[in-house]
């Protein structure tokens, strides 16, 4: 496994924890179409949520959060439509997109910050 692929995969887990002992429920992880991929889908008390995990090691490239651009907001948006699709037979009033940064060396050990509603 690439080095890239660990720490994403590390970042992926902890959000998982972390969203879970926040009360959500995940309903799939890394869900793939041709178009991309879904981090994290998940439910928040009746509203369906599509979260985006981004992890770094470091602060050198920027905080994790700064990295979901209009550009990546819009190709998740388009993600998510897909997933609607795809999952027509369930009804969801509401949706939020979430990001959930991971800094995977901060310290103290790892920290993460749920941005709720972030686009």
């Amino acid at each position: 496994m690439r080095v890239k692929d660990a720490v994403g995969r590390f970042g992926e887990d902890l959000a998982a924890r972390h969203l879970g002992a926040a009360g959500m429920t995940i309903l799939q992880r890394n869900w793939r179409c041709p178009a991309g991929e879904l981090d994290i889908v998940a439910e928040d008390a009746g509203v369906l949520v599509f979260v985006e995990v981004k992890t770094r090691s470091s602060l050198s490239f920027g905080d994790p959060a700064e990295a979901v651009n209009a550009a990546k907001a819009a190709r998740l948006r388009r993600l998510a439509l897909i997933w609607l699709a795809d999952h027509s037979d369930q009804y969801w009033p509401q949706l939020r997109f979430d990001v959930v940064a991971v800094l995977r060396l901060a310290p103290g050990g790892p920290l993460v910050r749920h941005l709720r509603g972030a686009f």
